[in-house]
Parts: structure tokens; sequence; C-alpha cells
């Protein structure tokens, strides 16, 4: 039994790394995907030559990918957002037009009531 064990955790690391070796290489592939899919969707080999130098071009530029940049952006406007919506609540403006609409609300209640 034990012996049955390492022969079946053995073929499992053997396996492991043949995968790892075989399928190493398939990062490098992977960045000429956006530029098939313009190609293939377009049929200008211009376009798609373009958009592969475009994003070649803002990688070495900015050292991120255009997706990543541009999930830095929206981060950063939802930031920007958040502390406006934060600085109009505790403004004082804020809270006079609130305390007027509840003072309003609290007179139609009166009227009705009576």
């Amino acid at each position: 039994m034990y012996k049955n064990l390492t022969i079946m955790i053995n073929k499992k690391i053997i396996f492991g790394l043949f995968l790892i070796s075989t399928l190493g290489a398939c990062g490098a592939p992977t960045a000429m995907l956006g530029p098939a899919y313009t190609f293939s969707s377009t049929g200008s080999a211009l376009q798609s030559g373009f958009s592969y130098g475009s994003n070649e071009l803002i990688k070495t530029y900015t050292g991120k990918t255009p997706l990543e940049n541009l999930g830095e952006i929206a981060t950063n406007n939802l930031t920007i957002q958040n502390n406006i919506k934060k600085q109009t609540l505790e403004s004082e403006d804020f809270y006079q037009l609130v305390k007027k609409k509840i003072q309003m609300t609290k007179g139609k209640i009166k009227l009705s009531s009576q």
C-alpha cells in the first residue's frame, strides 16, 4: 500500500513538472491575442500592428499594461468621488438643508394631525 502511494505521488510530481515545462511559455503568446482579435475582426494588419505597438509602448513607458493603468485610474476616481460625497455630507449647507426639510415635515405633520 505504501509503495502504491509513493508511485502515485511520484507520477503527480513528474506530471506537474512536465506541465510546468511545456506550458511555461504560454505567457508570451497571450500578448498577441489582442492584435490577433483586432486583425480577425477588422481584417486590417495595419490596425492590429498599431494596437500591438501602442500596447507595448504604454507598457515600456509606464511599466504596466494598459488594463492595469485603467484599473489604477478607476480606483483613483472612486477615491475622489468618495471624498466629495464625504465632504458634501459634512458640509454646513447640507446640515442646514436637512434641518429645514425636517422642520417643514414636522409642520406638515402637525397640520395633518389637527
